[in-house]
């Protein structure tokens, strides 16, 4: 993974970030020598959040099979969560 310091990130702006992200799908942005920020593509993030979504939906076809689901009315539903 790429890295950018805050003071590259000042003095260069979007050019150190297009530099970083040449070489490497996500730069790390680094405050005083600690890692802080995470920059990438769009379309690098439009990928990932699409795996996220696909690995919820995995989620929750498995407590689907495995019964692990409450089927309740609206109402019901509120009132155990007031009770929690």
């Amino acid at each position: 993974m790429s890295r950018i310091s805050a003071n590259d990130l000042k003095t260069k702006g979007i050019s150190a970030i297009e530099l970083a992200l040449s070489s490497a799908p996500e730069a790390m942005v680094s405050v005083r020598g600690k890692d802080r920020f995470v920059v990438m593509d769009i379309a690098h993030y439009h990928y990932l959040r699409e795996c996220e979504l696909d690995a919820a939906l995995a989620q929750t076809r498995a407590d689907l099979a495995a019964g692990r689901v409450v089927q309740e009315s609206p109402a019901a539903h509120l009132a155990r969560l007031d009770s929690l």
